[in-house]
């Protein structure tokens, strides 16, 4: 049962239990949590936030009520829109003009768990108001394992866009973050959420098959994201091609994806595709590039083993101009 109403901001509680903050709340003792540290959290004085804040600020108040919980012990807690809500309390402690006092709201009595859980997710799996994915698969995580929710009813919640591998993907990637990734990092500073695609990526069958061919497995994946060995979170989906090539993987291992996929791009070059380029085209795109070589790879030819091979393609062709342009015909 519910019922629409506006209701005085005092009366509500933040949700200790929301998704979005609970990987940030764990760092926090359970007696030093405050509604101050989860306004905090909420990040309402963030630039993220500012245009939320200004929409809310020229309308006079929120468009969509916020969702509350009231329990049989008389609190009201709010299960969706506790960012909205701390934008009140914000503008209350600011003086902003306007009414603040009362916040939009439907209401609830004695929800579920699963009735809270279903609102959540069709709020932000689903919704215009977004968690970030990280979130989500935490979130998705929590009830898949503790609250052992079935995939159909997960798939459910979902919209019934999703597929029911993009749902693994995430909890997977979630546990090896959560597992293999964090031991790794030094501190708290140097776990970056973030980098969470490129674990949703870890997960392809092509990906994990192409690490245990070669060797490795998936905390060498977790050092390499540590390592910041992946130039672009996408580039883990051109590891099954970097592994496979051995310069490649050399540049890889050695620099980052970038330098492999420079390899990997001059390896696609055959001399069939470059018989129907006219030598006045390569020779232009040479000296273009002559032109544009920097003094630290001007150094590394002249001293950096690796790059012997280059160097000696350089005095080829130097000696190949001599022999034919200036040798035979300009010395007729």
């Amino acid at each position: 049962m519910s019922s629409y109403t506006e209701i005085d901001t005092a009366l509500l509680d933040l949700d200790f239990t929301n998704p979005r903050i609970q990987n940030y709340l764990q760092n926090y003792p359970e007696e030093s949590r405050s509604g101050e540290l989860l306004a905090m959290l909420l990040g309402t004085g963030t630039d993220s936030c500012a245009s939320l804040k200004e929409s809310i600020k020229e309308h006079g108040g929120i468009i969509n009520p916020i969702i509350v919980n009231h329990f049989p012990d008389g609190r009201y807690v709010v299960i969706e829109g506790n960012t909205r809500l701390q934008i009140y309390r914000d503008f209350i402690r600011d003086n902003v003009p306007g009414n603040w006092n009362k916040i939009r709201a439907i209401i609830y009595e004695n929800l579920e768990n699963n009735e809270m859980h279903s609102i959540r997710l069709q709020a932000h799996l689903v919704g215009p108001r977004d968690w970030d994915a990280y979130a989500k698969a935490k979130y998705l995580t929590f009830l898949s394992d503790e609250e052992k929710m079935p995939m159909k009813e997960l798939l459910a919640y979902c919209g019934g866009s999703s597929k029911a591998s993009e749902i693994r993907y995430m909890i997977q990637a979630y546990k090896d973050m959560r597992d293999i990734y964090a031991p790794l990092c030094e501190d708290d500073t140097q776990f970056d959420q973030k980098k969470f695609s490129g674990f949703v990526e870890l997960q392809k069958k092509n990906v994990v098959e192409s690490l245990q061919l070669h060797g490795y497995d998936k905390t060498d994946f977790a050092q390499w994201m540590v390592d910041e060995k992946f130039s672009r979170l996408e580039d883990v989906r051109r590891l099954p091609q970097i592994l496979n090539s051995k310069r490649a993987r050399q540049a890889f291992l050695k620099h980052d994806t970038a330098a492999a996929k420079k390899i990997l791009e001059a390896e696609d070059i055959t001399p069939d595709s470059l018989k129907n380029v006219t030598y006045e085209m390569l020779v232009n795109e040479l000296s273009k590039r002559m032109f544009d070589i920097t003094h630290v790879e001007v150094l590394k030819l002249k001293t950096d083993a690796e790059y012997e091979e280059k160097l000696n393609a350089l005095r080829k062709v130097v000696e190949t101009v001599q022999s034919i342009v200036l040798d035979e015909i300009d010395g007729n």
